[in-house]
């Protein structure tokens, strides 16, 4: 149980313990709110709002993150000269957008309407969530989007929707989000607010983490 206003290293409490349950500072009916997960009364649902990281070395740690000159290997291979630490994944220890509850939700495989878009038209995401589990449940699924190559250096993902669904035991339901045009724009160099034509990855899953990844080109 943990009361506290900022991220925390808790790799040697996870190490201890079955379960976290991340309180913050819940205010006066927080004690009342608190039992009633802790006895199974409510279902916990919510999500992390800030990475929590390996060790105090590796803050400031995000999950919007620009993206290196130097990446580190795809295959974790460790080699020399590129962005990563000695001691710590490059990863935080629990993502953005992180929770679990009481049972077990499991992602299927996802679809986009088309592999290509433009301001005239959107695309439509699709991703089947399924409650394999015994206690019925609200999952937050979340949308981020990449653009592979902007005129100044994006982020690796950016939150662009989330919808909270309620599953059943044994529920599944189909999640569906629109991508358009003026979602891909940002902030240039010379201050003007659009989008840039070419490749991005739209990603889906319960965090910013775990994510199914998938094409498309913006023209």
């Amino acid at each position: 149980m943990l009361f506290n206003g900022r991220p925390l290293d808790l790799r040697d409490v996870l190490n201890e313990t079955d379960a976290v349950l991340e309180a913050w500072y819940p205010g006066t009916n927080g004690g009342a709110a608190v039992a009633e997960l802790l006895y199974g009364i409510a279902a916990p649902s919510g999500r992390l709002t800030m990475s929590f990281p390996h060790s105090a070395g590796q803050i400031p740690v995000y999950y919007n993150v620009f993206n290196t000159g130097r990446p580190q290997d795809p295959n974790g291979e460790r080699v020399r000269y590129v962005s990563q630490y000695l001691d710590v994944p490059n990863e935080p220890l629990l993502p953005f957008g992180y929770g679990l509850g009481y049972t077990d939700i499991r992602y299927g495989e996802a679809s986009l309407s088309s592999g290509t878009l433009n301001a005239d038209c959107k695309l439509t995401l699709t991703v089947a969530v399924t409650n394999s589990g015994e206690f019925a449940a609200e999952e937050t699924v979340q949308l981020y989007v990449r653009d592979m190559a902007g005129e100044t250096v994006r982020p690796l993902r950016e939150l662009k929707g989330f919808e909270k669904v309620r599953l059943e035991a044994g529920e599944t339901k189909m999640v569906t989000f629109e991508i358009t045009e003026e979602m891909l724009r940002y902030h240039h160099s010379d201050l003007q607010y659009n989008s840039d034509p070419g490749r991005f990855l739209a990603m889906v899953g319960p965090n910013s983490r775990d994510v199914r990844e998938l094409a498309f080109e913006l023209r």
